[in-house]
C-alpha cells in the first residue's frame, strides 16, 4: 500500500484535512461569507450576543427564518447583565447568496457570534483574523524551513570550520529560551508602524528564533547521507556543493521536512496569538485571532460575554489539533515500515 492511499484510509487525516481546508477557505472568501464590514459598527449594539434566529412569528404562524431589530438597554448595576431591546414589529428575513454575500438581511443585523464591545460583527473580525493568523503560519514556516534547510545542509556536508562556527551559533541562539526572545524583539519594535508592517516584522522575528532546531537535525543527517555512493558519484561528476546539497542531499530528507513543517506550522499560530494577546502583535482596529483572544484577560467579559472569548478561542484550538492530526497521519502514511510498494 502507498503512502498516498494509508493517508487517504486514515479518518484522522480527513478530519484535519476538512477543518483546515473550511477555516482557509471561510477566511479567504470572508467578504463574500457575511455582509458586514470587518470595522462596521451597529449603533446601539455593542456587546449583543449571538442573534437568535426565529422562524415562526409572535402568532405562531410560519413565516421563515428571520431576525428581529436587536438593541442594548440598560444595564443592572447588581448583575451586570445587559437587557436587550427587541423590535418584534420589524421581521427580517435572511436570504441567502444575496448581494454578492452567503447570506443578507434588510432592516436587521444578523451576528451569528454576536457583536464586540463597539458593535461591530465577531463573525466578520473572526474570518478577517484568520487571513493574518492563518497565514503567519505558512510564511512563517517556509522561511525558518528555507533557512534551518540550508544552514544544516552547508554545515553537514561542508564540515571543518565553517560547521563549528554555524553550530556554536545554533546553540546560541537554542540556549536562549525562545518565547522571551520573542518578547524582546517584538517589544522594541516602533509603535508608530502599520500593521502591515508589524506583520512582516512578526513573520520575520518568529522565522529567526525558529529555524536553528531544525538545523542541527538536518546537519545531523546530511553527515549520514553524504558518504553515500550517489553523492560521491555527483562529487566526481563536478556538481559544486550547494548543487548537491540542493539537489541531492536536502531531497533525501525530504519526509521528515514535510511531516515537521506540518506540526511546525500550529506552533506558530500559537505564538502569534500570543504576542498578539500581550499586545505586542497585530494592533487593533485589524483583527487577528490573538488580539481578540486578549479579552479573556478581563474576567467581567469571559463571565457575561463568553462569546467574544469562546470563538477565537476555538478556532486556535481546532486548528492546531487539525495540523497535528494531518502531522500525525503523515508520519504514518510516510513510515517506510508501513509502505509496501
Amino acid at each position: 500500500m502507498t503512502w498516498w492511499k494509508r493517508l487517504r484510509a486514515n479518518p484522522l487525516a480527513w478530519i484535519g484535512i476538512i477543518i483546515l481546508t473550511f477555516f482557509y477557505a471561510a477566511s479567504l472568501f470572508a467578504d463574500f461569507m457575511t455582509p458586514y464590514g470587518v470595522n462596521e459598527s451597529v449603533k446601539n449594539g455593542a456587546l449583543l450576543p449571538p442573534t437568535q434566529i426565529y422562524w415562526h412569528d409572535r402568532q405562531g404562524q410560519y413565516i421563515g427564518a428571520h431576525v428581529y431589530p436587536t438593541t442594548q438597554g440598560k444595564v443592572d448595576m447588581e448583575t451586570g447583565d445587559r437587557a436587550l431591546i427587541v423590535d418584534y414589529t420589524q421581521p427580517s428575513q435572511i436570504q441567502l447568496f444575496k448581494a454578492g454575500h452567503l447570506f443578507k438581511t434588510s432592516n436587521a443585523p444578523l451576528n451569528l457570534l454576536g457583536t464586540d464591545e463597539q458593535g461591530r460583527d465577531q463573525l466578520t473580525r473572526l474570518l478577517h483574523g484568520g487571513r493574518i493568523s492563518l497565514l503567519i503560519g505558512f510564511i512563517g514556516t517556509i522561511i525558518s524551513y528555507t533557512i534551518g534547510c540550508l544552514v544544516g545542509g552547508i554545515s553537514g556536508y561542508i564540515g571543518g570550520w565553517l560547521d563549528v562556527v554555524l553550530m556554536r551559533f545554533v546553540e546560541v541562539l537554542m540556549s536562549v529560551p525562545s518565547i522571551y526572545l520573542l518578547v524582546a524583539l517584538a517589544a522594541i519594535l516602533p509603535p508608530q508602524i502599520s500593521n502591515t508592517q508589524r506583520f512582516a516584522l512578526i513573520i520575520a522575528i518568529i522565522s529567526f528564533v525558529s529555524w536553528s532546531g531544525l538545523a542541527r537535525i538536518i546537519r545531523g543527517q546530511v553527515l549520514s547521507i553524504k558518504e553515500q555512493t550517489f553523492i560521491l558519484a555527483a562529487r566526481a561528476s563536478g556538481a559544486s556543493p550547494l548543487r548537491i546539497i540542493i539537489k541531492h542531499v536536502l531531497p533525501q530528507t525530504i519526509t521528515f521536512i514535510i511531516i515537521s513543517a506540518t506540526l511546525d506550522i500550529p506552533r506558530f499560530i500559537v505564538v502569534e496569538a500570543v504576542l498578539s494577546l500581550v499586545g505586542l502583535g497585530i494592533q487593533p482596529p485589524d483583527p487577528s485571532w490573538g488580539n481578540m483572544l486578549s479579552l479573556s484577560t478581563n474576567a467581567s467579559i469571559v463571565i457575561l460575554q463568553p462569546w467574544l472569548v469562546w470563538a477565537p478561542a476555538l478556532a486556535i484550538v481546532l486548528t492546531v489539533l487539525s495540523f497535528n492530526l494531518l502531522g500525525d497521519s503523515l508520519r504514518d502514511a510516510l513510515d517506510p515500515k508501513n509502505i509496501r510498494q
